[in-house]
């Protein structure tokens, strides 16, 4: 910047025009003046979201027609009608996903993010629109977790999912049992088929895919509640444009009804946010 004021005053000790000086001075601002998400996207006529297929009612590809479904396939369409461009979706995981926001891979990861402090270091979210707890899942003839109060036991393996919140929380929570990280290719629920776990912990809606799917499984629910985690949209930080664009959505899908009806449609309901 000191460099620049000095040609400024040079040029002006030469006579050279008011707009050199100008453009000099738009030359210094240049770094603060960088384009938002909100106008890349604008521009180029196409919204980039980042979304994990696997998340059953979130955004979970069907196995057998290999088309997308869940709430946030739902409303990422919305957004991107609002916005009026086209929806491209970006193949993410929960791992990843901080790397694919910050290096602009997608604009805006919708997939019920949950809303972690360790998360918070690094992006930045919209307001909530779901809220969730953890639930064990075991299976109905297990003889070694039956119910919440077996979980925490001394020799009882309890998976999570690599990259989920389910991670720093039940390292932190238990004392007794081991916990056993689950990477892909392997599954949670092969993990436990197999014996190689007694329990898993997930979220609401992952827990609806094995009580919609599997009738060996068995879903735990804490007696009282254990970790509610806001979800919500992440974005890069430092665009405040484009995180206020991201909180105008949210706002207005919950006030026009459009975020009840997609949640009572995805079995939902129970974790919304008004």
């Amino acid at each position: 910047m000191a460099m620049v004021l000095s040609k400024v005053r040079v040029g002006l000790r030469v006579g050279q025009g008011l707009g050199l000086v100008l453009a000099l001075l738009v030359m210094a601002a240049a770094p603060a003046l960088a384009a938002s998400t909100l106008e890349r996207v604008q521009r180029s006529g196409s919204l980039r979201v980042c979304i994990w297929p696997d998340y059953y009612g979130v955004t979970f590809r069907n196995p057998r027609t290999e088309q997308l479904g869940g709430i946030d396939i739902e409303l990422s369409n919305e957004f991107a009608r609002d916005l009026k461009v086209q929806l491209k979706y970006v193949e993410t995981s929960f791992p990843q996903l901080v790397e694919d926001i910050k290096s602009e891979r997608c604009d805006i990861a919708m997939f019920a993010v949950g809303v972690l402090p360790q998360r918070k270091e690094h992006l930045s979210f919209s307001q909530p629109y779901l809220r969730s707890d953890i639930y064990g899942v075991s299976t109905r003839a297990s003889r070694t977790v039956r119910d919440w109060a077996d979980i925490d036991k001394p020799g009882v393996l309890v998976g999570v999912q690599a990259g989920t919140f389910m991670e720093p929380v039940m390292g932190q929570a238990l004392k007794n049992a081991k916990m056993v990280i689950v990477r892909p290719p392997a599954t949670r629920e092969a993990e436990l088929e197999s014996g190689r776990i007694d329990v898993f912990m997930t979220d609401y809606p992952y827990s609806r895919r094995l009580l919609d799917n599997a009738d060996w499984a068995r879903l735990i629910s804490p007696p009282s509640p254990f970790f509610t985690l806001p979800y919500a949209y992440a974005v890069k930080q430092g665009d405040a444009v484009w995180l206020a664009r991201v909180d105008e959505f949210v706002a207005a899908i919950k006030r026009d009804g459009r975020l009840k009806a997609a949640a009572k449609r995805n079995g939902l309901t129970e974790i919304l946010v008004n």
